[in-house]
């Protein structure tokens, strides 16, 4: 039989694991940033460390979102923010599984710009996960948003000068494959910061 204590309790549960799963992606970001200025295939091992701890919090959600008959958020949002949140450390190990194997001679030095919008972006995002536990204010998570958005479009700028850079200087072709491919994948990133946020404005007009 199931208890009235599993059904409707454990509120603040899905909170917490929300809030590591921020944690998590916020920790891959640190790791990737490491992981640009001293380049090891040993640092693979941490990448897919995080990526197994934040899907294990993305199952745990789910198997309470089925567990439990009433939700502090409504159950789509829930699910929709967990896999935002779990798209960032998958997509940044494959990021560094392909930064690993690509020419040496790239420039790196490109990926720098690219590295500082996605923390600040996940700063950014990991504030407002932890603002939805205590009813925030719509205002500031607008306000919040507003600074994805602001990064987002950034990263989009910043793309077009590196696809210029590709066509028009003398790279092999290798090179730009390789580089357009990274740039891709860390564009993604930010886009899943983005998405994140979308999401968390949605939740928060939801409940206010």
């Amino acid at each position: 039989m199931i208890s009235l204590q599993r059904l409707v309790g454990g509120g603040d549960i899905f909170f917490d694991l929300l809030e590591q799963s921020a944690d998590e992606a916020h920790e891959s970001v640190r790791i990737f940033v490491r992981h640009l200025s001293s380049p090891d295939p040993a640092g693979l091992d941490q990448f897919a460390a995080v990526r197994r701890k934040e899907k294990r919090i993305t199952e745990e959600i789910n198997q309470r979102l089925t567990q439990t008959f009433v939700t502090p958020l409504e159950r789509e949002d829930i699910d929709a923010l967990a896999q935002a949140l779990y798209k960032v450390p998958k997509t940044l190990e494959k990021f560094a599984e392909r930064f690993l194997i690509s020419p040496p001679n790239l420039p790196r030095a490109g990926f720098q710009r690219q590295a500082e919008l996605l923390q600040q972006s996940m700063e950014t995002l990991q504030a407002m996960v932890r603002e939805l536990r205590s009813s925030p204010d719509l205002a500031k998570i607008k306000d919040q948003n507003q600074k994805l958005q602001y990064l987002e479009g950034q990263a989009d700028n910043l793309m077009v000068e590196r696809l210029k850079d590709l066509y028009n200087a003398p790279h092999d072709a290798i090179s730009v494959v390789a580089l357009k491919d990274l740039y891709d994948l860390l564009e993604k990133v930010i886009d899943r910061c983005r998405d994140a946020g979308n999401i968390i404005v949605q939740i928060v007009l939801k409940n206010s």
